[in-house]
């Protein structure tokens, strides 16, 4: 079955994530910018939904697999996720190692990094994006993968542990990880889980709301004013400061339990659909307008130094021009990439299902 209103929240996510990082861009070579507004400061929060949903659908998967099957077939789920994730990451992992440490030497931009290219490198071919990222500075071509090495590191750990426990342990399992875990990365026994952003129990409590719709059908139990309160919840999240000021890990548990159930009710029997052809396109294509927006921002970045250098124009042109121009070439890169990088690897993904 194919659940709603996922494709569409995908690509809002994404977009969040862009509305961050594009004022940032620009404001750090002293162009023009404008981030007034909360919704300009959600891009983080974006990505830990972006956690939920893929433990939501993941974890539902493998349950599901077990219930057919009696057995969870880790060959095919790891081939699967190698397929999905793997040909882009290391692409702009490829890219953003050139355009920092090659490219832009040979145009005669200084940058200076501040790590060995080997242990980095060694870092990112591994999935720990997210430890490099904290040590180093990477450039943000290279940053964007810390959130794709902390979804892989969760698939390493979990999915092996899941097939050798039988399916009626999965809801106990899941419930445990995800609270004693929380519990020790919000304690100080290991400060580096914090410090590397280790947030696996973003994923976990997704796919744990998912197991209770699968044996106890709670989505559909769910009261439709119980919905729309937790809908209106999360745009509260990320349209006001409701939550400034409180507590981090206390943020981060009220995060995890809203975001799984703004999974679930906007899956089954939704009390809104924002489902429709051009929003459910751009969902699928979200991993790549994730992936190739920071890339997209240095090649606007440079055409419009040098655009302002030759044309007078107000601020206010400038900024409309910035974000109309990095939105669509982003749009359209990954576009193309989807149908012609992307779109190959995910047939022969299909054939592991």
């Amino acid at each position: 079955m194919i659940l709603p209103n996922l494709n569409p929240l995908r690509f809002i996510l994404a977009l969040f994530v862009m509305l961050v990082h594009i004022p940032e861009f620009f404001r750090n070579r002293d162009l023009p910018y404008f981030n007034d507004g909360i919704i300009f400061q959600r891009g983080t929060e974006a990505v830990y939904v972006f956690f939920a949903l893929s433990g939501f659908l993941i974890i539902r998967l493998l349950y599901r697999e077990v219930e057919r099957k009696g057995e969870i077939s880790l060959r095919s789920f790891y081939i699967r996720r190698i397929l999905r994730i793997y040909p882009l990451y290391f692409l702009i992992l490829f890219v953003g190692f050139l355009y920092y440490n090659v490219l832009l030497s040979y145009m005669g931009i200084p940058y200076e990094n501040n790590y060995n290219t080997v242990n980095a490198l060694l870092m990112y071919v591994f999935f720990l994006p997210n430890v490099a990222s904290s040590l180093y500075q990477p450039g943000g071509v290279l940053e964007i993968l810390w959130s794709i090495g902390i979804e892989e590191q969760f698939y390493l750990l979990i999915p092996p542990i899941l097939a050798f426990i039988r399916k009626e342990f999965f809801i106990k399992f899941m419930i445990i990880f995800t609270f004693l875990y929380f519990i020790v990365f919000a304690s100080d026994a290991f400060p580096f889980l914090r410090k590397f952003d280790f947030l696996y129990f973003y994923f976990s409590a997704g796919g744990l709301v998912a197991i209770l719709h699968e044996r106890y059908n709670l989505g559909n139990h769910i009261h439709k004013y119980i919905k729309v309160a937790i809908l209106i919840l999360f745009v509260l999240y990320f349209c006001t400061d409701i939550f400034k000021g409180i507590n981090l890990n206390l943020y981060h548990f009220i995060s995890m339990i809203l975001f799984s159930f703004v999974i679930l009710t906007i899956s089954y029997n939704p009390v809104i659909h924002i489902q429709n052809a051009p929003l459910n396109y751009l969902g699928k294509i979200s991993y790549g307008i994730y992936m190739f927006h920071p890339l997209v921002m240095q090649l606007i970045g440079f055409i419009i130094l040098k655009l302002i250098a030759k044309v007078e124009m107000p601020d206010i042109v400038i900024i409309f021009l910035s974000y109309m121009l990095v939105f669509g070439v982003t749009f359209i890169v990954s576009h193309f990439s989807y149908t012609y990088f992307e779109k190959p690897f995910l047939k022969l993904k299909n054939k592991f299902r």
